[in-house]
């Protein structure tokens, strides 16, 4: 349930979204939506629970040319944002180029990010961040595509291309599109508590709540997707019963092939091994549950299809340089200095 506040402390948390012509219209409506979902439940549950106010922010008033051709109109210029600002969050997009070259839309970005609470980027809204100042000697994450460029561009930044979204400090940078709403409900989180982002995460259709450290380069997503239908149906059921029957052999005869033809077109088709998409699949819905659940490690390792924790333990090792409890250790100190830095 969501935590009450004393009338004193109710007013709503500002919200800004900064926006310009040929954002990524998915960066601004994906954390809208968020934090929209959020003040439903908070009207529904709580009615003196602190609540948010969103507005969309741009250079002028004129409705904003997204780069997949929708327009948006956004609430108000950049002198209308509220004050004080509680979060204050730059889209990206494909006029992020022209954005950063803006020297009046990056010193009110610089300004005003000095007195939010808290600012983020989304996907290439990073490098709007960067040019305002705000990313230097910190780690900051952005899309994938995008992470060598950003980091030839502002050697001061600890670009990390892995994470889906990451904090340092006050500063929060996520990869792209979808990303920013898992993002988004990592603030909710840190504002409300871990059922209110799970509930707003269930209602939009979301995972539940991806861990800010999952790879933007999951196993599923690593493989190239396979022409053939059979090989496509193999993966599928590979994700879906991560713990089941999935050597070579087994998975040949679900795609009506021989275990010789089907390791060799497999291959081919996903550039990894059967074993190797198997084990990775393994590997991420182990790491999901050490961060999410308390399981004893023997559970999760039985839950995850490794059989034995000592065969677990030996993948993460290789995978991540550090075995299942420390890795779970790691995460929750992880977890725990990010509450108390809130």
């Amino acid at each position: 349930m969501i935590a009450r506040v004393d009338a004193s402390s109710a007013a709503p948390r500002q919200v800004a979204i900064l926006a310009y012509p040929q954002v990524q219209s998915l960066d601004i409506t994906g954390p809208l939506e968020v934090f929209a979902g959020a003040q439903r439940l908070i009207a529904a549950e709580s009615r003196d629970a602190r609540g948010y106010e969103i507005r969309i922010i741009s250079r002028d008033e004129a409705p904003l040319r997204t780069s997949s051709g929708m327009q948006i109109v956004p609430h108000g210029i950049l002198s209308d944002a509220p004050q004080p600002l509680d979060t204050l969050i730059v889209a990206g997009g494909a006029g992020c180029e022209q954005a950063a070259a803006d020297p009046v839309l990056i010193e009110w970005l610089a300004r005003n990010a000095r007195t939010a609470r808290r600012t983020a980027g989304v996907c290439t809204g990073a490098f709007l961040l960067a040019r305002a100042g705000l990313l230097e000697g910190r780690r900051a994450t952005t899309h994938w595509f995008a992470a060598a460029e950003l980091a030839r561009r502002y050697p001061g930044v600890e670009v990390d291309a892995e994470p889906i979204f990451l904090r340092d400090g006050n500063i929060w940078t996520s990869a792209g599109v979808t990303a920013g709403m898992d993002l988004a409900l990592a603030l909710v989180e840190e504002d409300l508590d871990r059922d209110a982002a799970l509930t707003i995460a269930r209602h939009l259709v979301l995972f539940l709540r991806r861990p800010g450290n999952q790879s933007q380069f999951s196993a599923t997503l690593a493989a190239q997707e396979p022409v053939r239908e059979p090989l496509r149906e193999v993966q599928r059921l590979v994700v879906e019963d991560v713990a089941g029957e999935h050597s070579v052999e087994a998975m040949a005869a679900r795609a009506h092939m021989s275990p010789r033809h089907f390791a060799r077109a497999f291959r081919a088709e996903t550039g990894l091994t059967p074993a190797r998409y198997v084990e990775r699949v393994r590997l991420e819905a182990a790491r999901r549950r050490l961060e999410d659940t308390s399981e004893p490690i023997a559970s999760v390792a039985a839950a995850c299809g490794f059989g034995s924790a000592e065969t677990m333990r030996r993948v993460f090792l290789r995978t991540l340089d550090v075995g299942p409890a420390e890795y779970r250790r790691r995460f929750q100190a992880l977890s725990a200095r990010a509450r108390a830095a809130a």
